[in-house]
């Protein structure tokens, strides 16, 4: 999946935040969902406009990006 189908940032959309493509919604949702302890199955349920497939690929995203960071 390549990374603008997974997500975008548009100053006109949710004032400019990261959000999964194609929606409104800001993937720091998704991090404050896991971090309440919440599954992605209910975030997923939510926020049904996120395909699961956009949520995994986000966290692997993002813990590449803290991989690359720490090495």
């Amino acid at each position: 999946m390549k990374k603008e189908q997974i997500v975008s940032r548009n100053p006109k959309v949710m004032n400019g935040a990261l959000v999964f493509a194609g929606t409104r919604v800001p993937v720091e949702i998704l991090i404050q969902h896991l971090t309440a302890g919440d599954s992605l199955n209910e975030f997923l349920d939510d926020f049904p406009t996120v395909s699961r497939e956009q949520a995994v690929a986000y966290l692997k995203m993002a813990l590449e990006a803290v991989d690359a960071r720490a090495a």
